[in-house]
């Protein structure tokens, strides 16, 4: 089973519907202890920074989504999810992240169109299991205007070029996270999502 966790922000139903469309046993949870016994946990996120992460406090979330990650069992973060990751945030003001990865979120900083909305291309930077089969090339979603900055580059599994290479998805053992959205992604998301699913199997 994996949980599909629910703080109140982010796009529940699509990443659900698309879980599903892959043969996926889910539950959307906001019980820290259901977290902790699933197979995989998948955090998704759409809204501002500051405001997820309060409500991430206020569900009593972040010390179990730490610890999750911490035991490095499957994990997928989904555009927010991402960010959520990081030390900080500078969307609206400066605001702590979750901390798991260091670095910080910024606003794209470049005189193209922000945010970026549409369909762009992945290049790989590492080896993972969560992007087997995705050629360099492959054309994810996107609908975002702050990417994030890791302090370690060991981290980035891909970039994506929108002004500048920005990373558009990380990968450290088991945690996975992905600035785009696979459920909305056509056929690679899906593929990205089965690969997910996967790592999970194999826990």
């Amino acid at each position: 089973m994996i949980a599909l966790i629910d703080y109140g922000m982010g796009n529940l139903g699509s990443v659900g519907n698309a879980l599903g469309f892959v043969g996926c046993e889910f539950e959307i949870t906001s019980d820290p202890k259901a977290i902790a016994a699933a197979d995989g946990a998948i955090l998704p996120g759409v809204g501002a920074f500051g405001d997820c992460m309060a409500n991430l406090r206020e569900y009593g979330l972040v010390d179990a989504i730490r610890a999750y990650v911490a035991d490095d069992r499957p994990f997928l973060g989904i555009c927010l999810g991402l960010q959520l990751l990081f030390s900080e945030g500078e969307e609206m003001g400066r605001h702590r992240g979750l901390d798991i990865v260091p670095g910080r979120v910024i606003r794209f900083r470049h005189e193209l169109k922000i945010p970026q909305i549409g369909w762009n291309q992945i290049v790989g930077r590492q080896e993972c299991p969560q992007l087997e089969g995705v050629a360099d090339g492959s054309y994810v979603y996107f609908v975002h205007s702050f990417h994030v900055v890791p302090e370690d580059e060991s981290v980035v599994a891909a970039t994506t070029d929108y002004g500048y290479d920005f990373v558009s998805a990380i990968r450290i053992g088991n945690l996975f996270a992905t600035q785009f959205h696979p459920e909305k992604s056509a056929d690679v998301g899906l593929r990205i999502l089965r690969n997910f699913v996967r790592t999970c199997d194999g826990w």
